[in-house]
């Protein structure tokens, strides 16, 4: 009989490594950290409270490790990501307008301030709540509330969409 725990945590590997995205921009990276994540989660298992959503409690390991993780580099150095990524709206079988906005809009969400892009990414790609939000990035509910406002207006002036 599978373990219900390994079992949600398979489950989660996608939530991680967008979120994960989200923070670094880079594909190695992201597998990096999403690796670092379930390492830390698995040695950890008997700390996580079954009564609790498995999400937020990953994706504060996964935030804990990129902290980690920038302080590390900024010792090293920064490093660059070598392989080009996909132009979206320049494929040639893109489906209109709908592919541009969307990668539009993608690009804006990447230009974020990291504060913000963080929020994004939890509240309205992993749909996550705000007092869920604010427990993963130990922040107070109405500081999220604040960045995603301004984040979105932001999105809104450089994508143009009301």
């Amino acid at each position: 009989m599978p373990d219900c725990f390994h079992t949600a945590l398979t489950e989660k590997l996608p939530n991680l490594r967008r979120f994960a995205l989200s923070l670094c921009r880079t594909a190695h990276v992201a597998d990096d950290l999403v690796q670092i994540t379930v390492e830390r989660a698995l040695v950890a298992r008997n700390s996580y409270d079954p009564a609790s959503r498995i999400e937020s409690w990953l994706f504060r390991i996964l935030k804990n490790a990129w902290i980690d993780m920038t302080r590390k580099q900024k010792v090293r150095g920064q490093e660059l990501d070598i392989h080009d990524e996909p132009d979206l709206a320049g494929q040639d079988n893109h489906k209109g307008d709908t592919r541009l906005m969307v990668a539009n809009v993608l690009e804006a969400v990447e230009k974020l301030p990291l504060e913000q892009r963080e929020v994004v990414v939890l509240v309205c790609f992993e749909e996550l709540s705000y007092a869920e939000a604010a427990d993963i990035l130990e922040i107070p509910k109405g500081t999220i509330m604040s960045r995603l406002s301004r984040a979105r207006t932001a999105i809104a002036a450089k994508t143009g969409i009301k």
